[in-house]
């Protein structure tokens, strides 16, 4: 088992390990010869990583290291600025100059001593739940290697640098489940808080409303430390336990349609287990979900504002996209100044509705995501497949973004099996709370 942030930094407190030694094995990891890491990472930056190292090193020795994580080697999903780096997305079309500065997230890390050791791949644009990309390769999720699964995306590399030790956390986004996803897909952890929780500058956007700076790590405890972070608290540490078992919605409707029996089998295993340790688990229909169909049915704010942002991109470069990526931003073409500002009523009614319908409860649970992932090449090969793959997955955790809350995705299934995962949820400002009675389900586990 790789260590846990807090393992880590124990260990680089004692002089166990050193910042230098840790960025040496995730470098060996991402070159090896069978691995998955040419696909994983667009960019290594092992020699900016190695004098990293070293300064914090020779920090720790001074008793003046910024954080008790710093030296700890993390990656950075292609979509983030880096100072001195050209942000490509995942595309072919993006190559601008080099940014000028970090951008707010990878800022905070680097000060907190946090090492990035490169840019990982993704969804070109993070527009899609899936993770393929025709441009770069698919790295595969770690379960069934020989039969090359789907990662799930957007953060496709993001989760395979953390499964496979090429890094000890990975920063991500999240505009309808792009951290929770890829998660669930590689049996990790998945973080997404209220958005207006980590600044959002220096992103490439799919979605102003929607889009959220995330992570995703090996534990609750690892998410919430670096989320801390994000946010510019200044006591980054896990979260306080429970003071009693909660009190949790378990949403029947839309959420649990099309369930694999892998799915449910798991997720109704995790539930008793819940039960048994004094969790109260409620069964409840959420008649507001069944709106969200429709309220994204000519593509949604996604597609407006992913379209807003291209429209100049799309007129000089069309042909260097993702076909599937470009058609979905395309749709966003349809919508009007008056569609979009209904889609923003609309939103701001479901979610005061869904807040009262969940006032009781402590948070909502359900599947990540329905079904355990299917071979990379059996939904690559065929648009239709694609497309009904792609909507399945995304289905759930974007219920979340819709309704601007705050989630975590946690590894359900035991040693051996499919990789399957439960969602914690909860609305706009409840992270602490969703963070806590998260680390008390894994706990369970």
């Amino acid at each position: 088992m790789i260590a846990t942030i807090e393992e880590l930094a124990a260990e680089l407190a004692e002089g166990r390990t050193t910042s230098e030694g840790l960025v040496e094995e995730c470098l060996a990891r991402i070159a090896e010869p069978d691995g998955e890491g040419e696909r994983t990472f667009l960019q290594v930056d092992a020699e900016s990583a190695r004098k990293a190292a070293r300064a914090m090193d020779e920090l720790r020795s001074a008793q003046a290291e910024p954080s008790p994580y710093a030296g700890i080697p993390v990656s950075i999903k292609d979509l983030f600025d880096i100072r001195g780096q050209v942000t490509r997305a995942g595309s072919r079309v993006l190559d601008g100059p080099p940014a000028e500065r970090d951008c707010t997230a990878v800022a905070r890390w680097r000060r907190a001593g946090l090492i990035p050791i490169g840019r990982t791949n993704m969804t070109e644009f993070a527009f899609s739940g899936l993770g393929i990309n025709p441009h770069y390769g698919t790295p595969a999720s770690p379960w069934d290697r020989a039969g090359r699964r789907l990662p799930g995306g957007s953060s496709s590399g993001a989760a395979v640098s953390v499964t496979d030790g090429m890094a000890h956390a990975a920063l991500g986004t999240d505009t309808g489940g792009s951290c929770r996803i890829p998660a669930a897909l590689c049996g990790i952890v998945g973080w997404k808080p209220t958005q207006a929780r980590v600044p959002g500058d220096g992103v490439v956007p799919l979605s102003f409303s929607l889009d959220t700076v995330g992570v995703l790590a090996r534990s609750v405890s690892c998410c919430a430390i670096l989320d801390a972070i994000l946010a510019g608290e200044e006591n980054a540490r896990a979260p306080e336990p429970l003071d009693r078992a909660p009190r949790l919605a378990v949403v029947r409707n839309y959420l649990f349609d099309d369930v694999d029996e892998t799915v449910s089998a798991t997720f109704q295993r995790a539930s008793e287990g819940l039960r048994g340790a004094g969790a109260e688990l409620v069964d409840v229909e959420l008649a507001e979900l069944d709106e969200i169909p429709d309220l994204n049915a000519g593509g949604g704010l996604a597609a407006a504002e992913s379209y807003a942002w291209h429209h100049d991109l799309i007129e000089r470069s069309a042909e260097g996209y993702d076909p599937r990526v470009l058609g979905r931003i395309r749709r966003g073409e349809r919508l009007s100044a008056r569609d979009v500002i209904v889609l923003h009523e609309r939103r701001a009614a479901l979610i005061e509705r869904v807040r009262r319908s969940l006032d009781g409860f402590d948070a909502l649970i359900c599947p990540t995501v329905p079904i355990v992932p299917p071979p990379i090449d059996q939904v690559a090969a065929d648009d239709d497949t694609y497309t009904r793959t792609n909507m399945l997955m995304l289905r759930n955790s974007t219920v979340i973004n819709v309704l601007d809350g705050c989630a975590i995705s946690l590894p359900i299934h035991g040693q051996g099996e499919p990789p399957t995962a439960l969602m914690v949820a909860g609305m706009a400002g409840q992270d602490t709370s969703i963070l806590r009675i998260a680390a008390w389900i894994e706990e369970q586990a």
